[in-house]
């Protein structure tokens, strides 16, 4: 899924170590939502958009997602 979550880091000036101590969960999984190899839960999602003072919505764009069965058509 498409995300803004490292430009919103970066505003911060937060390292993605930092993001992740603030979440409670590793730096390895921050990256992998950065780059869109790992959709966040819905309780994770919440606590990203707490954390940003936003909504989830601001943060992830669901119509940016390419799955295998769309590249077929």
């Amino acid at each position: 899924m498409k995300n803004c979550l490292q430009e919103r880091r970066r505003e911060r000036g937060w390292s993605q170590q930092r993001l992740a101590d603030a979440l409670g969960v590793s730096r390895r999984t921050i990256i992998s939502i950065e780059q869109g190899r790992f959709d966040p839960s819905l309780p994770l999602a919440f606590s990203l958009a707490a954390v940003f003072a936003c909504r989830i919505e601001d943060l992830f764009d669901p119509r940016g997602e390419t799955r295998p069965d769309d590249r077929r058509h």
